[in-house]
């Protein structure tokens, strides 16, 4: 279970999970600080991410930017309009949820922000998957068949069937570990919403949207016959087998 604490830093705060026994550290959200956080490196293929190494191990930094053409005018500084309506602190928080609901995202470790008068850059670190690879590098690899449907398909309902709505769900942002477990992650400005209001249908929209601009149903052999009408079978078996719940 993770116990979220709050720890004051100069100009802002870290959101972390005390039930590690971690002591917050700045330095751990600077991958340059490797003396104080241990060593850091380009995370391939995933963008805007480090891994690092904290007392807790292996994680995934990722600093918060802005994209499109609010990126013009700010790459990295949001309104601020308190601690917990920040980015870092909700989808930490976010994060806890469904870690408590048992489901397949990176545990948080820690969140920081810092504020800068109306405004705040934030960063946020996850726990690192090991040996993982993206959906779309698999699928690019043509490496994914029904069973790999399957779990995605599984996964994706089990997150909708606790109502989660995820922000940016695309290739990118589902893992396959080296024991092929999908985990899901990325789920800055995700939340929980009523399951009544149809949103499940557009973020599976959005999924499959993400392997046509990567071009892998033109790419993959057989890929709406063997990978994505078993996805979705898998994914309305899954929450046809429970009813939906709101997490804890």
């Amino acid at each position: 279970m993770i116990d979220a604490q709050v720890h004051p830093i100069p100009g802002g705060a870290i959101l972390y999970d005390a039930a590690l026994g971690l002591r917050p550290d700045a330095a751990w959200f600077d991958p340059a600080g490797a003396d104080a956080a241990g060593t850091a490196a380009p995370a391939g293929g995933r963008g805007r991410v480090s891994v690092i190494q904290t007392p807790a191990g292996s994680g995934i930094l990722r600093h918060y930017r802005r994209g499109g053409l609010a990126a013009r005018f700010s790459a990295d500084r949001y309104l601020w309009l308190g601690a917990e309506r920040t980015r870092a602190f909700r989808e930490f928080r976010l994060l806890a949820r469904l870690v408590a609901a048992g489901l397949p995202v990176p545990p948080p470790l820690a969140a920081r922000v810092v504020r800068d008068g109306l405004r705040y850059r934030a960063d946020i670190i996850t726990r690192r998957i090991a040996d993982a690879r993206t959906l779309a590098e698999r699928a690019a690899a043509g490496e994914v068949g029904e069973p790999q449907a399957v779990r995605v398909g599984r996964a994706i309902a089990r997150l909708h069937r606790i109502g989660c709505w995820h922000a940016d769900l695309n290739a990118h942002n589902i893992l396959f570990d080296a024991a092929d477990t999908v985990w899901l992650i990325d789920f800055d400005r995700s939340r929980l919403r009523p399951s009544a209001l149809g949103w499940q249908q557009q973020n599976l929209a959005r999924l499959r949207r993400s392997f046509e601009k990567l071009g892998v149903p033109r790419r993959l052999n057989g890929f709406e016959a063997g990978f994505w009408h078993p996805l979705l079978a898998a994914y309305h078996a899954e929450l046809s087998a429970q009813p939906p719940v709101q997490a804890a």
